[in-house]
């Protein structure tokens, strides 16, 4: 859902890929096994009798938090990955996240250094990759990720060319 406040007018925004919410809910599925093993072995141990003098209360209480936290982090995915988009103007590159603190990132083409595509054995495997930028500042130093590969190496020549002509124009 966009924000009024910090969204420009008139701009058709681009959304990533809808093969992205599966990758974040498979890297989430596997982060929720490991941590709940991990959480849940203090509990297994007490209930077995190895562990006897660890507190009920801690041994209950941990895997309950963080079965409920990354539950709740499951549940935002959809939303978080809805409110991932980015737009071409002709001066420069907007990028926009996040749903309860919502960033819009304005990049000019002429600021770009280099761009870069990278691909994780994970996003090879939906057909996605992350588009970074980097700036001469290392604070607007950008990346996009969830989109499809094609999309991905097509911005890569066209932000590097919009940025050359950018400098050239200076």
């Amino acid at each position: 859902m966009p924000s009024e406040a910090i969204d420009p007018t008139a701009v058709q925004w681009q959304r990533v890929s809808p093969k992205y919410l599966r990758l974040r809910q498979l890297s989430w599925g596997i982060e929720t096994v490991i941590t709940l093993l991990v959480t849940g072995l203090p509990l297994v141990l007490r209930l077995t009798g190895i562990w006897p003098g660890y507190p009920a209360w801690l041994a209950w209480g941990l895997p309950v938090f963080f079965a409920v936290t990354l539950l709740w982090r499951g549940l935002l995915l959809p939303r978080q990955v809805r409110a991932i988009g980015y737009a071409e103007r002709h001066e420069d590159l907007l990028l926009r996240r996040g749903i309860f603190f919502q960033r819009t990132l304005v990049v000019p083409y002429g600021r770009m250094q280099y761009v870069d595509v990278a691909v994780g054995p994970l996003e090879r495997a939906f057909g996605l990759c992350t588009l970074k930028l980097h700036t001469a500042a290392p604070g607007t130093n950008a990346g996009l990720a969830g989109l499809p590969a094609e999309e991905g190496a097509r911005l890569r020549e066209h932000l590097s060319a919009r940025g050359e002509a950018q400098l050239a124009g200076l």
